[in-house]
């Protein structure tokens, strides 16, 4: 089976510049936009709403990206919304919200329905944001609830910005043709080398 497949007649779209592992799986109503990469065993599910990615964006190993339904509990739904420039670590959950350009989302961090993480801010390892949160631009938020510790300093701004730019050069290895290895001279080899 595909790791990229439709459901209820939408199709995700996937920049030709993105990467999707193919152990990855992304599924329905889902935008993968420039240079972003969603690694093995992570899941995007477009099924019950829309899923958007920006650019330079990447989704690490195990990651779950989920939407909500609309219903009467949760009138229009939850949509989930990533800009560009963003890191969602290994095993995080995000569930119907929005991150916006160049934040980090620790490992195993839960975002939940209706929250929104700001421009340049950093979800902890492990913390879980409560349904309909605000993060603000530029905060360290930690801890089962998370709450804001401190500002960001700009040096770990741009520690964000270099994560994404790695990922996008990792990507591009994975996409680059395979070169076949260079054997080991063998000892005729270097004889043969000797002797020109």
């Amino acid at each position: 089976m595909s790791s990229i497949r439709s459901f209820h007649g939408f199709s995700p779209e996937v920049s030709p510049t993105a990467y999707i592992d193919p152990a990855a799986h992304v599924i329905g109503h889902v935008a993968v936009g420039h240079d972003s990469s969603i690694w093995p065993t992570a899941v995007v599910r477009g099924d019950a709403h829309r899923i958007r990615i920006g650019e330079r964006t990447n989704v690490q190993d195990g990651a779950l990206l989920l939407v909500t339904h609309d219903t009467q509990y949760t009138l229009g739904g939850f949509a989930l919304t990533i800009g560009s420039d963003v890191t969602i670590g290994h095993g995080a959950v995000l569930h119907g919200c929005t991150v916006q350009d160049a934040s980090l989302i620790g490992m195993r961090a839960t975002i939940m329905d209706g929250s929104l993480i700001k421009r340049h801010a950093l979800v902890g390892a492990g913390a879980v944001v409560p349904q309909g949160r605000i993060v603000g631009e530029g905060e360290l938020w930690l801890g089962n609830p998370a709450r804001c510790v401190r500002l960001l300093s700009a040096d770990e701004i741009q520690q964000i910005y270099y994560a994404a730019r790695q990922y996008v050069k990792l990507k591009s290895q994975y996409l680059a043709p395979a070169r076949a290895p260079v054997p080991a001279p063998t000892e005729f080899d270097r004889r043969l080398a000797v002797s020109a």
